[in-house]
């Protein structure tokens, strides 16, 4: 069985033409135009905030088809951290949701990380993962005198 194909992305020529494609396309719930942005590879990998890892195009088109079903989702980058090394570029941000609630509009925040990959057809994502988070401004730590692992 085959797996849908997206249409075909435009030529992103920086990883963050890709990043500002992917969080466009999750604003006004375009499924096409959001799967566009991820690379063509078998082991590409999504994780939402409290969710399982899926891994590969049919299950993360599959999560998304859920989140989007309502529409699109209100969600923008802000304190974007990036590494870039080559053809490889890994962005940790937070991510400020809009939430409708009963008690009106409140904001959501979600600690993300975007890994892009450079292919023959530009920037793609091969990797979104987030947790829950908050608002406070990242931290540079300054001291590594335990050891977390």
């Amino acid at each position: 069985m085959s797996r849908p194909k997206p249409p075909p992305a435009l030529l992103q020529t920086t990883p963050e033409a890709t990043e500002a494609e992917f969080y466009e396309a999750l604003q006004q719930g375009d499924l096409a135009r959001l799967m566009a942005v991820w690379a063509d590879e078998e082991e590409i990998v999504c994780v939402h905030p409290g969710g399982p890892r899926m891994v590969g195009a049919a299950a993360i088109r599959a999560s998304f088809e859920g989140i989007c079903s309502n529409g699109g989702v209100p969600a923008w980058p802000e304190q974007v951290h990036k590494l870039h090394n080559g053809n490889t570029a890994v962005h940790h941000l937070v991510e400020r949701i809009s939430v409708g609630t009963p008690e009106g509009p409140q904001t959501a925040w979600v600690l993300a990380t975007n890994v892009y990959l450079k292919t023959p057809l530009g920037w793609r994502l091969v990797a979104h993962h987030a947790s829950p988070g908050s608002p406070e401004p990242l931290q540079a730590v300054a001291d590594f005198s335990a050891t977390l692992h």
